[in-house]
This record gives C-alpha cells, structure tokens and sequence, in this order.
C-alpha cells in the first residue's frame, strides 16, 4: 500500500491481511497525532494564560478556544478534501492531535459545572447555549467562508 493512500476506518482486525494494513501505518499516524496534541494543548494553555476567569465569571478562554478551534476545523475540512492532495499525515496532525488538543470540551463541562451555583446560573445557561450555539456557527462559517475563498 502506498504512503498516500488512506487507512481503511474498517479494518477488521480478526482478519489477518487486514492487520497489516495498520501495522505499516499505525506508528507514524500515532506519532503526529501525538506532536500535534502537544503543540495544540501548549496553544490552549497559552490563551488561558492570556485569558484567566475570575471564579463566577464567564470562562472567555475556553469559549473562544472552543469556538475559534471550531471555526479551524471547519476550514481544515475543506481543505483537506476538497482542495489539497494532502499527505495522509496532515489530517491527523491538524485535526485530530492540533486541534483537538487545542479545543477542550472536557474543561468547558467542568467549568459549566462551577458555574452551577446560585448567583452565577444565569452565567452557567449563558455559557452552556452560547458554546454549543456558537461552535456550529464556527464550523459552518469556517466551511462556507473557506469554500468562498477557493471560488
């Protein structure tokens, strides 16, 4: 199989042939999943350094990291399947180590929790829609604005 081709998502691994097929492609796709985690958790902590939350109030780091992550998938998607020939590593490293080590809904969900106090519920329900509302929003402007671009 060549380095181009992509990874069959349907290996069946009681299949022997098909086992091989992962084992000449797993560790580089492993590898830059991992560097791309790394560099895109190092960007988050970054703006949430640059953004700290006082305790009650609105979490701007995490919501602009979320949606702005949201919005860079949305442009990665077009590009990758609609524009590059891209080197099968890109997608993993982009998509799913970078920027899904960028965006973080598991602190989204702790940090909505914290919220879920009296006096800052108003905070929480703010917080819970505006993220979930504004995050499609991102993927959908960052697909159509990309396709926009390309015409």
């Amino acid at each position: 199989m060549a380095d181009s081709e992509p990874i069959d998502s349907d290996v069946d691994l009681r299949v022997p042939a098909q086992r091989t097929e992962l084992a000449h492609h797993l560790l580089p796709v492993l590898g830059v999943i991992a560097l791309g985690g790394g560099l895109g958790g190092l960007a988050r902590y970054g703006l949430a350094t640059a953004l700290p939350t006082p305790p009650g109030h609105f979490p701007w780091a995490t919501f602009v990291t979320n949606v702005s992550g949201c919005f860079l998938i949305g442009v990665l998607m077009v590009l990758v399947t609609e524009v590059w020939a891209a080197h099968r590593l890109v997608r993993p490293f982009l998509g799913v180590g970078f920027l899904g080590g960028f965006t973080t809904y598991s602190t989204y969900a702790v940090e909505l929790h914290g919220l879920l106090r009296p006096g800052t519920a108003g905070v929480a329900l703010l917080y819970l829609g505006g993220t979930l509302v504004c995050a499609l929003l991102a993927v959908l402007a960052g697909v159509g604005l990309t396709r926009k671009a390309l015409v």
